[in-house]
């Protein structure tokens, strides 16, 4: 199986060093992925944006896949003292000693993570104006996050979770939905914080950037409504019970609203996002002198859709030349979705690279890699795959079709079969999906 074994830094130096003239492709795909991650890790992209210490206490709260990475870097820049908690992932945890990291399910929550967010909840309680919050906010805290408000049960959220999560809803619409279930989201933290300052710290995983978005942004007001989300629910045909449809139809779970004085003198700074993991990609792809091509920072749709897309666009580059001439990558980030119908395995990576080599049909010269930022593609063990332009022809030796198993959502098996998997780990950091196409 594919990892990156090693330091990005060093990847990159010995490539730059060794592959100048004439680059193996998988070589020159991972050492992109290598700097994109790099570029958007806590210790590199938080120290420079940390508040001065306040007259009072310091309370640091959070909660994402990066959190626990991002409380280490606090501790190791700040001047004076602190306490708090924050939430991650299963298997994303760091050793802090001031600040306590919990871990937690995603992306269906689970009782760890209604505790956790109970307990940030209860901290920032009392709190004076000379005292500072500082929130570390990443991709994944909303599951994490999770802490039902009266009248609904873990076991709702935990079902409409699932729902949301087959139903290819996109990240800003599942995320509507949580904060309008939910004692702690969209702005409830961040007003139970009052009168304390807040001083919110984001890396971003959601198309666009939206503060307000990112893990439902919990310190933030919010401008969705009640009525937004019961919408949302109603589009994707998913069924609520009857307690969840009253608290929605109510206007019982409505949030705080832009204007509310209790977030007055809160800031917010975003870190690091897709487009500094895309530019830091494309930086290696010319120090190789090979021209990258940015797509954008935040393409969306159906995994399969947006393969095709892509495909059309190497095709055309590959054929005649347009709208560069080769060799050259396309570089792309966001994150896609998956309606899931199958029953295989598969994050939405893995889906693309599936639908992206039907399309291109063994076509030669093109390599491909598409993985997740944080090194879990959906919530498989894998942070995604990579393509090359026999893949298919292997597959087909191996009896496999990609037709077939893309049908199935099967895109986890295609690529294990091909021992073509990606495997690094928790990165612990997210800014979502880097796709890179390499073509010759």
């Amino acid at each position: 199986m594919g990892c990156f074994a090693n330091p990005p830094y060093v990847h990159i130096q010995r490539f730059v060093v060794q592959q100048r003239m004439t680059p193996d492709p998988a070589t020159l795909l991972r050492q992109m992925a290598d700097a994109a991650i790099a570029a958007v890790a806590p210790a590199r992209c938080l120290p420079p944006h940390l508040p001065r210490p306040p007259k009072g206490r310091t309370v640091v709260i959070g909660a994402g896949k990066a959190a626990a990475a991002m409380a280490q870097a606090v501790e190791a820049h700040w001047d004076g003292p602190l306490s708090g908690l924050v939430v991650t992932r299963y298997g994303h945890g760091a050793d802090c000693r001031h600040i306590e990291v919990v871990e937690a399910a995603h992306p269906v929550p689970d009782e760890a993570g209604r505790a956790a967010a109970g307990r940030i909840l209860e901290m920032v309680q009392g709190l004076t104006a000379d005292d500072l919050v500082l929130c570390l906010i990443s991709g994944g805290g909303s599951a994490l996050l999770a802490l039902p408000p009266e009248g609904i049960a873990l076991a709702d959220k935990q079902a409409i979770n699932r729902a949301l999560l087959r139903s290819g809803a996109s990240i800003g619409e599942m995320n509507c939905v949580r904060k309008h279930l939910s004692a702690i989201k969209g702005g409830r933290l961040g007003a139970a914080c009052a009168p304390a300052r807040v001083v919110t710290l984001l890396i971003s995983d959601v198309p666009g950037d939206d503060p307000a978005v990112i893990a439902s942004g919990p310190t933030l007001p919010d401008a969705t409504t009640c009525a937004d989300a019961l919408d949302i629910l109603h589009r994707h045909g998913i069924a609520v019970p009857a307690n969840v449809h009253a608290h929605l139809a109510s206007g019982r779970g409505e949030t705080p609203k832009p204007g509310d004085p209790r977030f007055e003198g809160h800031e917010l700074k975003v870190l690091a996002t897709a487009q500094h993991a895309l530019e830091a990609a494309a930086d290696v792809a010319r120090a190789a002198g090979i021209a990258p091509v940015i797509l954008g920072n935040a393409l969306e749709g159906e995994s399969r859709d947006v393969a095709r897309v892509h495909a059309a666009i190497a095709h055309q580059i590959r054929q005649h030349g347009q709208p560069v001439a080769a060799p050259c990558v396309l570089v792309s980030g966001g994150e896609t979705t998956v309606t899931v119908r199958g029953k295989g395995r598969g994050g939405r990576n893995a889906e693309f690279l599936l639908a992206l080599a039907d399309a291109l049909n063994g076509a030669a010269g093109i390599h491909a890699l598409a993985l997740d930022t944080d090194g879990i593609d959906g919530s498989e063990d894998n942070a995604g795959c990579i393509l090359a332009p026999d893949s298919l022809a292997r597959a087909g030796a191996k009896g496999l079709s990609a037709k077939r198993m893309l049908a199935d959502n099967d895109g986890y098996g295609f690529f294990a079969a091909l021992d073509q998997l990606i495997v690094t780990g928790p990165t612990r950091t997210n800014v979502n999906d880097l796709r890179l196409i390499f073509i010759a």
